[in-house]
Formats: structure tokens, sequence, C-alpha cells
């Protein structure tokens, strides 16, 4: 993550022979941001690296220590996001030091220290990554409360990219919910009163003509791969949270790299500023966005307009990802722009993805059909429509029609179960999954009891922010109907959860198939799988990245999910291990999720990667070392002063 000041001082790193996923066209612009790791020009003499696999993909960086030699006599390469090759900079002196891309704090050698100017603004003992990681970890240790090791993790993430990443990727189970889930919760809703050092781009609806120029300081049309922008209207669990909700943008970018590889240096949060409902921030004076009410209507969808034309001007290539916008928002947004660039919502395709991963993963361990299933989706927001949308799209191609499909999928929202008379009062992506009066006709319908005694469901899904509403009562009724229930509280913060793992394997005798939206420890032996979207919009993301996709379509996304599902480590007699493959694992796991993505796209032909003069591997097993070449690792490489 790029702040404004760190943004316009990498624009004046000056670079040659650089590898990057894209190519830069303008040669003279020495602002541009380089690195080793990438080259900014394509050659269908180097595309040949790729072109005869055979069982294991070629690195165009296998011999490194030839690195420099045979970039004279290469004028570009295929995209590559890491090479083991030495990184040019022409940052020295204490500007050096304040760049995370480029800091290697006391890591770096004296023969560095001397060549970068830096000799004296260092102690003199020399580091490895791992003295760091070791001091770094006891640091973190002294502190006694998730939010102040959120602090501290957030200023080590300004300070030095490859120490933070590295230190999340040792501890990743530790540290996921720290970064992330469910301790980001608290860091946003109170961002304007812990705010030291600005990051991201912030755009305000009262200057909309300022959108292009602004965007332009984050460099060319190549400089960046992936965009996460919100509107701040349905942050995680907790709602309006203003600009504050730049840090979820922020937090995702952050598992993008982490999980997905993706470049540190060419990522961008955005926060679109339009004012805020939330009459506590707008009454603080400590707020830092803009204080009026949320702006609608026509002049908000003006104001994203302009931001998406902008956005396509100035990164054609980029995949943009829309995080937390309110549900009146999130889905007539996605179904504007999806055939207009690569984008996709994560909070309706990457929540539905992990959650349709986990059902397959169940039924499959319960040898049930996926088209005999009945699932109750308690909250039918932006989350909960999307994980009915995708369980539908699984159905159909299953066999189901897409009237069958819907009608196994049963909506509950804040009146009940949805029904054909409430209508008028439903947003539009809702009204597919409307009941018939008739057919309910002496059911109280608002309760949740009565729906499962009608229902009989195979699953029950949690995204209502509802604590408690999975009751025991409930969960036994559930389970007369159903031997291994499949219940899934998925609302965030973990306070919010509408029932916790211990209570659901206590009154299922541990028969529940349980995953969570929040990290819990195993109960009785039993590993409680996180349903987190780290398992899902990162793979995507990288897939349709690489990919150059125009499109990231329905079809990709159920990739993602079949693969991710082949992952689970179930075994058939033993439902301990979890639905989902452990945290340990998750970049192995969105190198899979990424290579399915990828070639689902090659294949319906939205991809352009080969256009470009990359031949990619169609073996499932030789275009994930092909995927795993191209993401970037967080490890100290050789530095070169330009």
């Amino acid at each position: 993550m790029l702040s404004s000041n760190s943004t316009l001082m990498m624009k004046r790193i000056k670079f040659k022979n650089i590898r990057c996923f894209n190519s830069i066209t303008n040669k003279n612009n020495a602002s541009t941001l380089r690195d080793s790791k990438f080259n900014h020009t394509h050659n269908q003499d180097q595309s040949k690296d790729f072109t005869n696999l055979g069982s294991k993909p070629k690195s165009i960086f296998d011999e490194s220590n030839n690195y420099l030699q045979n970039e004279k006599n290469k004028k570009s390469s295929s995209p590559n996001l890491l090479v083991n090759g030495p990184i040019e900079c022409n940052l020295t002196g204490i500007n050096l030091l304040n760049s995370p891309l480029f800091n290697k704090g006391t890591a770096f050698t004296e023969e560095e220290r001397e060549k970068f100017e830096i000799s004296g603004l260092l102690p003199p003992q020399v580091n490895t990554l791992d003295d760091q990681l070791d001091r770094t970890y006891k640091q973190l240790q002294k502190l006694s409360s998730p939010i102040e090791k959120n602090d501290f993790m957030t200023t080590l993430r300004t300070e030095n990219s490859v120490l933070y990443y590295a230190m999340i990727k040792k501890h990743v189970r530790e540290l996921i919910p720290i970064v992330y889930t469910p301790t980001e919760g608290d860091a946003i809703s109170s961002y304007s009163h812990r705010l030291r050092k600005s990051e991201g781009l912030f755009l305000d609806i009262t200057d909309p003509d300022s959108i292009d120029k602004r965007l332009a300081n984050y460099g060319n049309a190549e400089d960046l791969d992936y965009i996460v922008v919100s509107d701040s209207e349905g942050i995680l669990g907790i709602g309006d949270q203003g600009v504050g909700g730049v840090r979820i943008a922020i937090s995702k970018l952050a598992l993008m790299t982490l999980c997905g590889g993706v470049h540190p240096g060419r990522v961008l949060p955005i926060c679109l500023d339009v004012g805020t409902n939330n009459k506590e921030l707008a009454r603080d004076e400590l707020y830092t966005g803009n204080r009026f009410s949320r702006v609608r209507g026509k002049e908000y969808d003006n104001f994203v307009d302009k931001f998406i034309r902008a956005v396509k001007k100035r990164f054609p290539k980029a995949i943009l990802h829309f995080e937390d916008f309110g549900v009146t928002n999130a889905r007539r947004l996605l179904e504007r722009y999806r055939n207009e660039l690569p984008c996709f919502n994560d909070d309706i395709q990457g929540t539905g993805a992990v959650v349709m991963a986990s059902l397959s993963a169940a039924l499959k361990h319960t040898k049930r059909d996926l088209k005999d299933a009945k699932i109750i989706i308690y909250g039918a927001g932006s989350a909960g429509v999307g994980i009915a949308d995708q369980i539908v799209n699984h159905m159909c191609t299953h066999g189901l029609s897409i009237d069958e499909a819907r009608s196994k999928i049963y909506l509950i929202n804040r009146n009940g179960l949805i029904l054909k008379s409430h209508y008028d009062s439903l947003y539009e992506a809702q009204r597919k999954f409307v009941k018939l009066d008739e057919d309910w006709e002496g059911v109280d319908t608002k309760q949740l009891l009565n729906i499962v005694n009608k229902v009989k469901p195979t699953c029950l899904i949690g995204c209502s922010t509802q604590a408690g509403a999975f009751s025991e009562q409930i969960v036994k009724e559930m389970h007369k109907y159903n031997s291994r229930p499949i219940i899934f509280p998925l609302s965030n913060p973990t306070r919010l959860h509408e029932a916790v793992p211990e209570d659901l394997m206590k009154w299922t005798n541990n028969d529940a198939l349980v995953a969570t939206g929040s990290p819990f420890k195993p109960v009785n032996g039993y590993r409680i799988s996180e349903n987190n979207n780290c398992f899902s919009f990162p793979g995507i993301g990288l897939g349709s990245m690489l990919a150059r996709a125009t499109v990231i379509s329905d079809t990709m996304i159920s990739a993602a999910v079949d693969e991710l599902a082949s992952l689970s480590p179930l075994e058939e007699n033993d439902s301990k291990p979890g639905l989902l493959p452990p945290l340990e694992s998750i970049t192995e796991t969105s190198a899979r999720v990424a290579t399915a993505v990828l070639l689902q796209s090659i294949k319906e032909g939205s991809a352009r990667i080969e256009l470009e003069g990359t031949e990619i591997p169609r073996d499932f097993d030789d275009c994930l070392e092909w995927v795993k070449s191209q993401m970037w690792k967080p490890v100290y490489r050789d530095m070169v002063r330009v």
C-alpha cells in the first residue's frame, strides 16, 4: 500500500531492465516505479521460454547469477511478478530508509550501506531477515490487546514491506485475525482517532473533476495491477464508517499480497468519500472525512461513473475490486460495470465462492447431492444474496433449471421469510428468491424456528449480524431432520455471530459441520474452518490479473469454487480436519485457485495474456508452476544503485 508521499517518492525512482506484469510505453518518464522483478515490454523470443514446458514450466530467471548479463541480450519478457535478481534503485540515504518497498533496515549489507549512503544511519550490526523477524515478534508479544497489535503491524507495513509480509507469513494463524477480521473492524471504526500516517487515495464527491488528476499521481497505464475501492457504507458487520473504510481496502490488498503474491507496490486502496450517515462520526471533532449525509441518486451515480471512466483510462489492465458497498449499490454497480472492465465484488462473489466451496465439501463428505439440498440464508444483504446466487449457479451446473435452483433457497430478512407480498419493498437482487404466500399460510414466517421446521434445511447460513439468532431450540430442531446439519454462522465481527461453534457442537453431539466468519479454536478435536474470503478473492484476483482478463465471469468464479472445494482436508469418515484448507497453506491454496481461474479465462476467450506473446501451459500442474513463478514473495534481494 502506498501513501501519497511514498508514491510521489517512488515516482522519482529511476529503473532499467525491470520485470513487470505490464509494459510501460513512456520510457522517458524517469518518475516511474522500477524494480528488477519488472520488465515493461514484451518480446516474442522471450515468450518462447514458456512454449515447450514439458512437465515443469521454465522460469526466465532460472539462472539468476546471469541476470544482468542476460538482460543485455533481452529487450523484453513475459509477465513476471517475481524474479531472482537484484533490485535497481536510485534512492539513497534517509529517503531509502523511508521507502517501505526498498527498506531492509538492519539487513542492509555493509556493501549496500556504503553504496546507498546509509552508513551511520543504522546500527553497525548487520542482521538477517530471520533476526528481524525474531526481534519484531518479541516486540509484538509485549502488546496485550488485539488493537494494539493491529497498530503495531500497521506501522510495520509503512516501514518495511518485506518484513511485514514475512512476519504474517511466519505467524499466519495468529496474525491474520490481527491485520484482517475481526480486529480490523475495530481499527476501522476508530480510524480518525488512530490515524498516524495516511495511506491510500481519497476521492471526494464534492470535487469529482479531480478524480483523473488524483489517479494520475499513482503512475502510468501500466503501473498498477490491482485496485480495491470502497464507499464504506457496508463495512464488515459494523456498517457505515465513512473515510475509515479505506482501511478495509488496505487490509484486502495486504491479503492480496500475502496470499496472492501481488506486488505491494502495484496496488492501490481507494476510498470514495460520499459523506456518512453515521451520526456519531459526523459529530466527532476528530473525524477526517465529509460530515454531510451520504449522497445518493444521480449525483452518486455520476461520481462513481467518473471514477470508473478514469480507472479505465489510467489503468486499463488493472483489476477493480469493489469492497463493502451498501446493499442498495453493491450489486447494481457490479452489474453495471462488470462487462466494461475486469471487476468483481468480494462481498457478493468472494463470499459466495468460499461459502459454496465449504458447502460442496460438506455435502461430498456426507454423500449428499447439491441439487437435493435446501438452504436457509438468514440475512438477505449483499453477502446473503451473493451466497444465494453462487449456490444457484452451482445447482444449475448440476442439472437444475434456474427456477428449480432458486426454489431451494430460502432468504430471510428483517421482515422474515421473503415472500411475494413483500415484492415492492425488496431490492431487485432479492426478488428472484420470493416464495408464494399461499405456500406458507398458517406459518409465522417471522420466526426462524417455524421456517426451519417447515423447510427441514440441509444447511443454515447466517449473514444477519444478529448475535445468538441460531438458538439451541432452532439447532436441535434442524438436527431432528438432518443427521449432519451444515451450519455456517458468518456474521462479523465475532461478537455478532449467530452462534458459536462450541454451542453448535454441544447441541448436535458433534454432528454439525461448522464453518464460521471469524476464527475460532477447535472444539472437541474438531477444527472449525473459517469461511474467510481470503480463501477466495486472492486467487480470483490473481488468476484474473495473470490472464489479463477482459471480464471476470460467473464461470471463472465457479472454477475457483470447484478448485477450493477439491482442497478440503475432510476425510471420508473423519470430519475433524475441517471443511477448508488450513490457513498455513493459504499461499498454495491461492495459487491453485488462481490457476483454475486463469485456465477458465483462457477456455472462454476472455484472457488477453497470450495475445501479448506469453504461452500459458494448459496442463493444470504446469500452469500452477507458472503461476507460482509470477508471485511476489517477502524476501530481501540484492540491490543495485542506478
